[in-house]
């Protein structure tokens, strides 16, 4: 751990020190609203306290099997002790580090997840398919809930869009890194001469936030249209106009909303859409502009980009952005992406740490 690192946690333990003092003062008490954000402060640095006085105990027990290293009878143990401890001190080192790290807002946030068919006619649109498919079987596994806004089921199969929203605690905080191309080699169902094909579809993961103020709509600006839903949803569904469709006209974005009964809701429902459509592709030109180096775009990275391959001949799927290549292919196509995942966050964590570091 750099000096400098050091001391931003020793500086964050004193303000969670001082935190608790104020907390036990008779102004803050009788004033709810103060008193609930300094709790959730508390709260927040409650973690950097503690592993600091679990190193510190550490430290002095480590410095106590030191000292019997050359005692006959104790020396055997206090080896074993200062393995234990050493250890114990380094994995310390690093949580104390990713303590440190600013944590992302949107991390909470449910989220708008985008798969759309891209080149490779229809295989493209099946793997579009497979794909929601694998987000849809990770969601359950995690017991969020998934809600189909919108979809463009593909000709023979798949889909050619399809827009869902998924709720459940921490949901961008494990899928937005998966915003980019990816890319699939196998043999369509549709191939006679056992041929392979290489097929993309693209992903786009944007968080639903409560409050989006970066974006100022004007309603001028709104195309609305109310149409008739299709697909399952009984004969309410299908004999009402409730479905929503708004067009952003300045910027040609499109959004819909079918799966509610209620066009009421249809509505709100769109206009979140939109609202992260616009706010994420402003944050995107604007990470451009400042950070092109960053290998992992967190929520808003470049839907060109190709960032993940899966071949089914190899039984191998291989994260371009981070070298990993995992031959579990049918595991993860139904939605074991933990492996994945965690290789991802361990990546962005250790950037974050050289920036830090460097500042």
């Amino acid at each position: 751990m750099t000096p400098s690192i050091r001391r931003k946690l020793e500086t964050l333990a004193e303000r969670h020190e001082e935190v608790g003092l104020l907390l036990g003062q008779p102004d803050v008490l009788a004033d709810n609203t103060r008193f609930r954000e300094l709790s959730r402060e508390y709260a927040q640095l409650e973690p950097v306290a503690g592993a600091l006085r679990e190193q510190a105990l550490a430290e002095q027990e480590l410095a106590d099997a030191r000292a019997m290293l050359d005692d006959p009878e104790l020396g055997e143990m206090a080896a074993d002790d200062v393995a234990r401890l050493q250890a114990q001190l380094a994995a310390l080192d690093e949580r104390m580090q990713i303590l440190l790290l600013p944590v992302d807002p949107r991390d909470e946030a449910n989220l708008f997840l985008e798969v759309r068919a891209g080149t490779g006619g229809d295989e493209a649109a099946l793997f579009a398919g497979d794909l929601f498919r694998m987000y849809a079987r990770y969601a359950e596994r995690r017991h969020w809930h998934v809600e189909i806004l919108s979809e463009n089921p593909g000709e023979h199969g798949g889909y050619k869009e399809i827009v869902a929203r998924i709720e459940g605690k921490g949901a961008f905080s494990r899928l937005k890194f998966e915003s980019g191309a990816h890319c699939v080699k196998r043999v369509p169902a549709t191939e006679s001469q056992g041929r392979i094909h290489t097929s993309t579809a693209t992903v786009a993961v944007l968080p639903e936030l409560d409050e989006i103020d970066d974006i100022e709509i004007n309603p001028a600006d709104l195309k609305i249209d109310t149409f008739r839903a299709s697909g399952a949803g009984g004969q309410h569904v299908n004999k009402t106009d409730s479905a929503i469709r708004i067009t952003h006209l300045p910027s040609g974005t499109v959004v819909e909303c079918q799966d509610e009964r209620s066009q009421h809701k249809n509505r709100a429902r769109a206009m979140s859409l939109l609202k992260a459509r616009l706010l994420d592709e402003a944050q995107s030109k604007q990470a451009a502009a400042q950070a092109q180096e960053r290998r992992l775009q967190v929520g808003s990275g470049d839907r060109s980009q190709r960032i993940r391959t899966y071949r089914y001949k190899d039984n191998l799927v291989t994260d371009h952005r981070v070298g990993l290549n995992l031959h579990r292919l049918p595991e993860i196509m139904e939605g074991d992406l933990d492996e994945l995942i965690n290789a991802l966050v361990r990546e962005h964590q250790a950037d974050e740490l050289k920036s830090l570091a460097g500042s």
